[in-house]
């Protein structure tokens, strides 16, 4: 008997709103103060009506249309039933059969549905309270969430993890969510279970969807809330050995929801998995449905999506040929890739190559500047100076280490670090180099070939830096032979 890994993950993002999703309390996920921003409507108190948030709902909508989902034309929100010390209404309102978004894909997973959701309060266990005890924090009550499901087609916990930071990417981009997982912002549950064939016929039976999740497909087990990327691949690659281990001994895997403990890493049963009878869905009666088409400005959103991480990250391979390294750290980064974009727009004037150079000291320079970033057009003003060889790496270094304040061509005059290519001049230094180190130069003209690197550098360092370093090594590899 063989086994394949059969993943489905459901994600939740709080979106960015100034208000929560159905009243008007404020949506401030960085309040520290517990229960400041609340209202008898997020509290649950009798005979409150919510009301929808509409940005929340556009949101949701943009981020279907970047997907490639199916917008719904019409919808309603469904109350989910269950009781827990953070949900004072005894209800969640969610959506159930009528989601605002059905089908998609992101990163070549298929995406079952997107929702829309409020979330619920935070509860603060006697482990972090200094009183003992549990706490409730009500802020966080009635934050719109947006619940995206994929269909039970990841293979691998990698798989899983690559596609949480792909639309944790996609999110930012959009502008929906800031998706910071270490602040509770994005919460990743995976439904995770093993498809077992036989390896006479190595094609899984997998189960048209809808069916019975405890057939060919394994017995689906849920973890919940897992609060990084790296929890996400640690916690599902532990459940696949467990529930192998598990059939391997002819023992069942139980249906239930399990934790993860980040400190052990394992997972942790606690308690039985809920079917979606066990809520009893019916449609929110405080709601009326939402007719999409009604709403006019939700008629032109398409025009609103941005370049997508994953076509900017294919433009920057055709149009620049960057390393796929340097692509994945850029595109992650508003800052970067904003910037980048600005300051290649300024080199399309010249003649020179230089996007490769311009990640280069992007990466390298610019991410570990501790003061502020020089403006887009004197980066691109120094960047120029070093593709057109008129100063050196090691000059257009230092001149970026000072904060690039004034124009580069004068920050370059002043201290006097215009690379000298004149050979005239390079051959007097040259020939100081080889008269105060006889010792190296004999090295390298018996073989030690390396030797020629630190000659270049005695160079450089006479020159201030300021010699051409290429004409340099010639030099004084024809001098002396």
């Amino acid at each position: 008997m063989n086994y394949q890994p059969v993943i489905g993950l459901e994600i939740h993002a709080q979106l960015k709103t100034r208000t929560k999703m159905f009243c008007r309390s404020a949506n401030d996920p960085d309040e520290k103060r517990p229960n400041v921003n609340i209202c008898p409507i997020c509290l649950g108190h009798p005979g409150t009506l919510p009301t929808i948030n509409k940005k929340a709902v556009e949101h949701v909508l943009r981020l279907g249309l970047a997907i490639g989902g199916q917008i719904a034309d019409w919808t309603e929100f469904d109350r989910k039933n269950y009781f827990y010390p953070d949900l004072p209404k005894g209800y969640q309102i969610s959506q159930y059969k009528l989601p605002l978004v059905t089908g998609g894909e992101l990163l070549g997973t298929a995406i079952t549905r997107v929702h829309l959701e409020e979330d619920t309060a935070r509860s603060i266990h006697d482990d972090q309270n200094e009183n003992g005890g549990s706490l409730i924090d009500f802020n966080r009550a009635g934050v719109p969430l947006m619940e995206l499901v994929t269909e039970p087609v990841i293979e691998s916990a990698k798989q899983a993890g690559d596609f949480a930071r792909e639309l944790q990417l996609l999110l930012r981009y959009l502008d929906v969510s800031d998706a910071n997982m270490e602040k509770g912002e994005m919460r990743v549950e995976a439904n995770v279970s093993i498809s077992r064939f036989d390896l006479k016929d190595p094609s899984p039976k997998v189960e048209p969807l809808g069916t019975d999740p405890r057939s060919t497909l394994g017995t689906k087990v849920e973890i919940k809330n897992l609060n990084s990327f790296r929890s996400v691949e640690r916690a599902i690659e532990y459940e696949l050995k467990r529930q192998q281990k598990s059939l391997e001994a002819d023992e069942e895997v139980i249906q239930e929801t399990r934790g993860w403990d980040e400190f052990r890493e394992i997972t942790f049963s606690q308690r039985e998995k809920e079917s979606a009878h066990d809520y009893r869905y019916f449609p929110e009666p405080d709601l009326p449905p939402l007719r999409i088409t009604d709403i006019p400005e939700w008629q032109n959103l398409a025009a609103t999506i941005p370049e997508l991480p994953w076509q900017r990250r294919t433009r920057y391979e055709r149009e620049f040929g960057l390393k796929k390294s340097d692509i994945a750290i850029i595109i992650s980064d508003q800052r970067y890739y904003l910037f980048f974009d600005e300051v290649v727009k300024y080199l399309s004037k010249t003649k020179l190559d230089l996007a490769g150079l311009t990640a280069n000291y992007l990466l390298s320079d610019l991410s570990s500047l501790s003061g502020s970033w020089p403006t887009a057009d004197r980066f691109a003003e120094l960047i120029a100076m070093v593709g057109a060889n008129e100063i050196s790496s090691r000059a257009a270094k230092d001149i970026l280490a000072t904060g690039l304040k004034t124009s580069p061509k004068t920050a370059v005059a002043e201290q006097g670090l215009l690379q000298q290519s004149d050979e005239t001049v390079l051959c007097d230094i040259v020939n100081q180099v080889i008269s105060r180190n006889p010792k190296v130069v004999a090295d390298y003209q018996n073989g030690k070939k390396t030797s020629l690197q630190f000659l270049v550098g005695q160079g450089m360092r006479l020159s201030r830096n300021s010699a051409n370093p290429k004409i340099l090594a010639r030099l004084l590899e024809e001098i002396l032979g």
